[in-house]
């Protein structure tokens, strides 16, 4: 309080002190009065002694001997021992120095023993005692502790280092082998066959079914990682992380397994709809997806036993080559017709590769069969159709029926009945038809021909049988066929001959019968 009052009264006196009148003495003008500091006092800097820096020079140098003593003498050291963290075969050597390394793998012979662990959680073991194991002496340690740079010890304190390195071992090859032959992992009867993963069919389309890891052993693996184990000294084998089973050379992640399902997907996409008018044959992806199959090296194939199968079963459901046929003569009684080569032929050896062919472009195709020969028709009844010739080797009587109605009749002579000259009954169609063609028979050793005779028309059938005019015959029809009949083919009058040859073709049945 006393503080305010004075400093209020200074204030006030100072106040009082400056002012003017002003001219007639009425108005006081009052002049604010500013208070004048000192000069400030400057900060002093504070200075470090020389004292001060020499001990930190000390420390810090002496701080830089203690680190660059201990890296050199780290360095000398590990001149001449291992590494922390060192491992070899199995073993610890670390800090330890080669020749302590040396006596402790030369104590541990008498007692090593191989650990086999196997796939199933099992172990076996194998005993050096058992296979003569015996240590001797060579450089592979040292060797190891050479390739370590000593002036880069710190690093090891962080690193770990394992090695393999084949020690000085020797043993009884041949008793190891008969060994390895006795263990139960390998001749055990319950050993599970890997399987590949492979494209199966779900129903619908093909999907990867997951590979199967089994327990088979790879003997030849096996034995090599065994051998290698015991020269090296290891106490432990993991034979499935050495891969000493047979493993699935293709997994559902393999691309070669994506590659092929999408391949066998693209063929089940195809549709082949066969055309026997009027039926019809399909093939879909059902009877596809059984075709497919893939190698052992994941291409897509065809099962080429099921689709001959199937397509041998379209030739017998479909050919009707060689087929005994009941036949309506046009003398009007029912015939049975045997043999001849007219009819329906699958040649099955085209029909395999135009049916692959198909399957490989994933599209819908529909066509006929590869047929070797053909029938006029698919019919139930007959295949012949309702266009025809016929032959009555009995009566010895021409017809021809033009969709279903006979427009020629007339009388002919065929093959004389010795058992050599026979006209032989059965179905047939014709090879093709000429003009003007000379027929020869047998040829002589004279370099003649057994007869020689000139036609108009010419149209065979059956190897060198067929239809022709024979203007030598006086007679046709009736039983002049048993003492002139021809040499086995079917003699016209001319006009008959002329006739017929307008009319056949040669997609027309030739039906003989008796």
């Amino acid at each position: 309080m006393e503080n305010n009052e004075n400093r209020q009264n200074e204030e006030l006196q100072f106040s009082n002190q400056d002012h003017t009148l002003d001219s007639d003495n009425t108005t006081v003008r009052k002049t604010r009065i500013k208070h004048k500091r000192g000069p400030r006092k400057k900060k002093e800097k504070k200075t470090m002694s020389k004292n001060t820096k020499k001990r930190i020079f000390i420390t810090l140098g002496s701080v830089v001997g203690v680190v660059a003593a201990v890296y050199l003498g780290g360095a000398f050291y590990f001149h001449s021992h291992f590494y922390p963290h060192t491992t070899i075969n199995g073993s610890d050597f670390s800090w330890k120095s080669v020749a302590s390394a040396e006596e402790h793998m030369k104590n541990q012979v008498e007692s090593y023993t191989l650990t086999l662990k196997e796939k199933n959680g099992q172990t076996e073991e194998i005993s050096g005692q058992d296979i003569d194991v015996i240590y001797k002496k060579n450089h592979a340690l040292e060797k190891v502790k050479e390739k370590q740079n000593p002036f880069l010890w710190p690093k090891a304190f962080w690193k770990e280092s394992d090695v393999t390195a084949e020690i000085g071992i020797e043993y009884d090859e041949g008793k190891l082998d008969s060994l390895l032959a006795s263990l139960q992992c390998v001749t055990a009867p319950d050993q599970v066959v890997s399987k590949n993963a492979q494209p199966v069919y779900d129903g619908n389309q093909f999907v990867i079914q997951d590979e199967v890891v089994g327990t088979q052993v790879n003997q030849e693996t096996f034995a090599a990682k065994v051998k290698e184990a015991v020269s090296g000294f290891t106490k432990e084998l993991d034979m499935e992380a050495s891969g000493c089973y047979l493993a699935p050379a293709y997994t559902k992640e393999s691309p070669e397994v994506q590659a092929a399902v999408d391949t066998m997907n693209k063929y089940l996409q195809t549709k082949i709809t066969y055309d026997f008018s009027p039926k019809t044959e399909v093939v879909d992806k059902t009877m596809i997806s059984q075709w497919l199959t893939v190698d052992d090296k994941m291409q897509v194939t065809f099962n080429t036993e099921k689709i001959n199968k199937y397509i041998a079963q379209l030739a017998t459901k479909y050919n009707t080559v060689g087929t005994t046929r009941t036949f309506v003569s046009g003398r009007g009684d029912t015939v049975q017709v045997e043999g001849g080569d007219f009819g329906w032929y699958l040649n099955q050896k085209d029909e395999y590769a135009a049916l692959t062919a198909n399957i490989e472009s994933g599209q819908e195709v529909s066509r006929e069969p590869k047929w070797s020969r053909r029938g006029a028709d698919h019919g139930d009844q007959n295949d012949y159709g309702n266009t025809y010739a016929e032959v009555d080797l009995t009566t010895q009587k021409f017809w021809f029926f033009q969709n279903g109605q006979m427009i020629m009749n007339c009388d002919i002579v065929t093959g004389k009945p010795n058992g050599s000259d026979d006209t032989p009954q059965g179905s047939y169609d014709l090879t093709y038809k000429t003009k003007n063609a000379v027929l020869r028979g047998q040829l002589l050793p004279n370099g003649k021909y057994s007869y020689e005779s000139p036609v108009a028309f010419w149209m065979p059938f059956n190897n060198d049988i067929g239809f022709h005019d024979a203007s030598w015959q006086t007679r046709f029809g009736g039983d002049w066929y048993l003492t002139h009949g021809s040499h086995g083919c079917i003699n016209m009058k001319y006009d008959d001959a002329a006739k017929l040859y307008d009319l056949i073709n040669e997609t027309t049945p030739i039906i003989c019968h008796f």
